[in-house]
């Protein structure tokens, strides 16, 4: 197993700070790494690249930042978290749960600070993750959400990238994504949010979308951070196609989706604030 890299959970997080999500914080050199550095240098006119030069280290203000990990007390919250053990795969199984939760102290708080479990691991080797005032190591993105409201959401296929835009068109925050797939491509052109929804149940319907395994009636599927579409849904006038979250931040870009725009739940949690009802989302190749 490949262990975390120092310098890049840094640029990780740095990134991460200046709106340009490099998706789950692993501390690996992988593809939503390279793309989130090539994002960030074209907006900051820096050239195309996925190599962090001396200039684009100092756009990310990597010598005067610091607190990339910081200290996190473990709550009587967090103690008191019901876990699922297991998740079935199978839908109509899921079904019947009354919640699709956290299935332990780790991925809970991996998700909560935008990491891996790997890296979690490493920076917390001796820790339970569930005593009462126990202290964790985790990452500080510190992130603030822009205040200004996306007026475009673009949809970008060929790079596997969402970006939100401003009035004047400038970008306002960069997510990796998956979107869609040869069997399952997404939409194009341009469509509408038609509402958000948080912590969303999941209705499955094998004729209007797909079918998974030998299910071939509609299901509900209960909530959830590891509901099939996470804690997020922007529903777009496309019907059956919006942009989710996902049970599986690690799989952000690498694997398909049965059509729709899938983000990590973190990222979509924050697009969700950017739109309202009538932002367009247009999708490009």
């Amino acid at each position: 197993m490949t262990r975390p890299n120092a310098s890049i959970v840094k640029a990780q997080v740095l990134l991460a700070r200046q709106g340009v999500s490099p998706g789950e914080i692993d501390g690996l050199d992988g593809d939503n790494y390279r793309k989130a550095i090539d994002q960030f240098r074209r907006r900051e006119n820096l050239g195309t690249g996925e190599i962090i030069d001396a200039p684009t280290w100092q756009a990310l203000k990597g010598d005067v930042s610091s607190d990339i990990v910081s200290d996190y007390v473990v709550t009587k919250d967090d103690i008191k978290t019901r876990f699922v053990r297991r998740i079935p795969y199978d839908y109509a199984r899921q079904a019947r749960m009354k919640r699709l939760g956290y299935r332990n102290a780790q991925e809970m708080f991996a998700e909560r600070f935008h990491m891996s479990e790997g890296l979690l691991r490493v920076l917390n080797p001796r820790t339970h993750d569930r005593k009462r005032e126990e202290t964790l190591h985790v990452v500080s993105v510190g992130r603030t959400a822009p205040s200004d409201e996306a007026r475009t959401v673009e949809a970008d296929k060929a790079n596997g990238m969402v970006r939100a835009l401003d009035a004047m068109g400038k970008v306002i925050a960069m997510y990796p994504a998956t979107i869609g797939s040869e069997d399952t491509p997404s939409p194009e052109g341009e469509y509408q949010v038609v509402r958000v929804v948080k912590n969303p149940t999941y209705r499955y319907d094998p004729v209007k979308n797909f079918q998974q395994g030998k299910n071939k009636r509609r299901l509900v599927l209960p909530r959830g951070p590891n509901n099939p579409v996470g804690t997020v849904w922007i529903e777009l006038s496309k019907p059956t196609f919006g942009i989710h979250g996902t049970p599986e931040p690690s799989k952000i870009s690498k694997a398909s989706s049965h059509g729709c725009v899938r983000l990590t739940n973190w990222d979509a949690e924050e697009l969700a604030q950017l739109v309202r009802p009538g932002t367009t989302v247009r999708f490009t190749q």
